[in-house]
């Protein structure tokens, strides 16, 4: 996929910045090919990061969205991941109505230049009670601290997340494999040894996964302490 180029500015969300994406690389938006799309996503997420550009939150929830996705792809049951496609592919196409929709109107109307004269509002004498000052300020800083609370987490709650390198999943199928290579045979939890980055431990869990559906590994085990075995396909 060609890799996109672009400043933060012009993106007004991780749903833009999807339909970016697939119109650059001339994407099916009925069938997205989740693993392709995540890739070109996180580069634009490092991109941010090398440029020190401030990510929103809802960023970084569209990323975790997609690698959950790219997760249960790799299940055998396949119903809840269409059931989660359906609802990206839905979202998209009412944001993308929305873009489109945006754009005409900005077209037709100039806002700049928009003008109404005042509006008489009539005063609303429905509510009869009398309040102090001190009992108007109290509620006011009440209501604002309810905000805070219920307001998004900032850039910075993820930053023991992305602040580390992320680790593709090419990367570890590769290891994998060479771990397999002369011993046929290796334990499960020996592919995890010296790991401590949780995004290096993911990315070897998504490789094996990747290799079992692909049939060149082969999973065994039975009973809660049975040792796992990872076991190469040619075996």
């Amino acid at each position: 996929m060609e890799t996109l180029s672009y400043k933060l500015e012009a993106f007004e969300g991780p749903l833009d910045l999807l339909l970016t994406l697939i119109a650059k690389n001339k994407l099916n938006i009925y069938d997205i090919p989740i693993t392709l799309l995540l890739e070109q996503y996180m580069e634009q997420i490092e991109r941010m990061q090398s440029e020190n550009l401030d990510i929103a939150s809802e960023f970084l929830e569209m990323a975790a969205r997609l690698v959950h996705i790219k997760s249960v792809s790799l299940l055998p049951k396949r119903e809840e991941e269409e059931a989660l496609r359906r609802e990206l592919t839905g979202q998209l196409l009412e944001y993308q109505q929305c873009r489109e929709t945006a754009e005409k109107l900005r077209a037709m109307v100039s806002f700049d230049r928009l003008v109404r004269p005042q509006s008489k509002i009539p005063a609303d004498h429905a509510y009869k009670r009398h309040h102090a000052p001190e009992e108007m300020l109290a509620a006011y800083l009440s209501a604002m601290g309810r905000k805070r609370r219920l307001a998004p987490p900032t850039a910075e709650a993820f930053s023991g997340i992305v602040a580390k390198p992320v680790v593709s999943v090419a990367s570890q199928i590769v290891f994998v494999l060479r771990s397999l290579w002369k011993r046929r045979c290796v334990p499960f939890r020996e592919l995890f040894r010296g790991k401590r980055d949780s995004s290096e431990r993911i990315a070897a869990f998504l490789a094996v996964l990747e290799l079992v559906k692909g049939r060149r590994l082969r999973v065994e085990g039975d009973g809660d302490d049975c040792e796992i075995r990872l076991i190469s396909g040619g075996e």
